[in-house]
C-alpha cells in the first residue's frame, strides 16, 4: 500500500520483499553492532511481526500488544494519497496545529496508548535491549512521549521503514530517544 501510495493505516497487509529487505539489514547492521534483543514487542499486524522477527532472529518470540498498532485512519483508511481529501491534506500538513479530522484516532490518544505501553514496560522491570516493532504514526507517538518537551517536533518528522530509535531506563526515567544511524 504505500508503495500504491494509499493510506494503509491498521490494513493488516503482509510486508512485501522490500520490506523484508529492510528489515533483514536493520537485523543485520544491529547484529553487527552486537545487539540482541533479550524481549521483542510488537504490534499485531502482520508486517510489523515478521519485521520484528526479522530483526530479532527467528527464534525470539514476538509478543503482540494493540497498544503499538498504527494510528487508526477510520473513513479514510485505504485513501488515495496522490488526492487525498481536503481534511487529510490539512492535517498532515501540520499535525500539530490541525486535528485528526473526524473518525480518526486523535494524536493524544496516539501518544497516551503508546506511553501507556511503555510505562508498563517499565513498572514491570521488564529489561535488557528491547525491540518494539511499530508504524510510523505509532513510533511518532512514543518518541513525543519520550520527549515532552519536544513541542510535537516528531509528528512533521520523516520516519521511513525500519527507523531504529534508542531510549534507555536511567534512575527510573526514560531518556530522550536517539536515533540510531544503521
Amino acid at each position: 500500500m504505500n508503495h500504491a501510495k494509499l493510506l494503509q493505516g491498521r490494513s493488516d497487509i503482509p510486508l512485501n520483499e522490500t520490506g523484508r529487505q529492510q528489515a533483514c539489514a536493520a537485523g543485520a547492521a544491529m547484529k553487527e553492532k552486537g545487539i540482541v534483543f533479550d524481549h521483542v514487542f510488537s504490534s499485531p499486524l502482520q508486517r510489523a511481526v515478521e519485521t520484528a522477527s526479522l530483526i530479532a532472529g527467528t527464534n525470539r518470540n514476538v509478543i503482540t500488544d494493540e497498544r503499538l498498532i498504527e494510528m487508526d485512519y477510520g473513513p479514510y483508511e485505504g485513501m488515495d494519497l496522490t488526492q487525498p481529501d481536503e481534511a487529510i491534506r490539512t492535517f498532515f500538513s501540520d499535525f500539530v496545529h490541525h486535528p485528526a479530522p473526524e473518525g480518526m484516532e486523535q494524536l493524544d490518544h496516539v501518544v497516551a496508548r503508546l506511553g501507556n505501553f511503555l510505562e508498563e514496560i517499565k513498572a514491570k522491570g521488564i529489561s535488557g535491549n528491547i525491540l518494539i516493532s511499530t508504524h510510523a504514526i505509532a513510533m511518532k507517538g512514543a518518541l513525543e512521549y519520550l520527549s515532552p518537551d519536544s513541542g510535537g517536533s516528531y509528528w512533521s518528522k520523516y520516519i521511513g521503514n525500519c527507523a531504529v530509535y534508542v531510549s534507555a531506563v536511567e534512575n527510573g526515567a526514560f531518556t530522550v530517544p536517539q536515533e540510531m544511524k544503521l
